[in-house]
């Protein structure tokens, strides 16, 4: 099991875009179980995916509960038709209120993590994460095995990545010596774009210095992204030709060193093994 992190101070990015369809395009075309993990107090991850939230049935168990220890992540995971999630709380945003020991409030998710013997059974763990580095990030670094970072053509984005590996190299000293930077995505992409040029070379700048890389696939900007997220659905699902799809399968393949895929999605839903 490797546990994934999506992660970036600057909102709009694509970290929960990213972090469905890598989920997605693992099962369908790999045949990879994926854990999702929302940490966003906006749930957008949640939401796009379908997810039952608490703010739909008070009963719901989120991350907040697993954080909090009020829930155990073995039995209050949710199980959609490609990976399976445990949902945000809008209540994450009082965090800091809950978890007062500041020594071990950044740990809280990795023992969550650690103590299930339901999280083992998944190939991959991947955890969105809020636009803050704060608290919910911190758990999220410190229980992760490598971070992915997307980011915007802008120079806001830049800058947030710029802020967030100062908060990774801090994660690595004082919390986990093992997190690494898998690599920057470049999201709504267009490489005609002057500014798109120009800021790649920044980015590439940026990525050496933090002894990373800017991956390759960057995600072109595509209308069905957004089509299918209004349809509560993986851009696999909603359209699989589209140049979304196409850059999503190829970035699975370069952050995963993953050859040719084994299968071909499919619209109606697999049943998974038993447990």
């Amino acid at each position: 099991m490797q546990v994934f992190a999506i992660a970036n101070q600057k909102g709009g990015v694509g970290k929960s875009t990213t972090a469905q369809n890598l989920a997605a395009g693992l099962w369908d075309y790999y045949r990879k179980r994926v854990l999702l993990l929302d940490l966003d107090p906006q749930s957008n991850l949640s939401q796009i995916c379908g997810a039952v939230t608490d703010t739909q049935d008070s009963g719901v168990v989120t991350t907040l509960e697993i954080l909090t220890g009020e829930g155990r992540l073995t039995d209050n995971i949710q199980q959609l038709e490609k990976y399976d999630i445990v949902p945000a709380s809008m209540f994450l945003a009082s965090i800091d209120g809950r978890l007062t020991d500041p020594i071990s409030r950044s740990y809280k998710l990795k023992e969550a993590i650690k103590g299930s013997t339901r999280a083992k059974e998944y190939d991959f763990i991947i955890i969105d994460t809020p636009p803050a580095l704060g608290t919910l990030t911190a758990n999220a670094l410190t229980a992760a095995d490598r971070v992915i970072i997307p980011a915007q053509a802008d120079i806001l984005s830049l800058q947030g990545v710029s802020q967030l590996y100062a908060t990774v190299e801090s994660v690595k000293e004082y919390c986990n010596s093992r997190l690494r930077i898998a690599g920057i995505i470049m999201t709504r992409y267009n490489e005609r774009t002057r500014i798109a040029q120009d800021m790649n070379k920044l980015f590439q700048n940026a990525a050496t210095q933090m002894k990373t890389k800017v991956f390759e696939t960057g995600i072109r900007e595509n209308v069905a992204v957004k089509e299918a997220q209004a349809c509560v659905k993986d851009i696999f699902s909603y359209d699989s030709n589209s140049n979304a799809a196409k850059d999503y399968l190829a970035l699975i393949q370069e952050i995963f060193d993953y050859d040719e895929p084994i299968d071909e999605p499919t619209d109606m839903p697999i049943e998974q093994e038993a447990e």
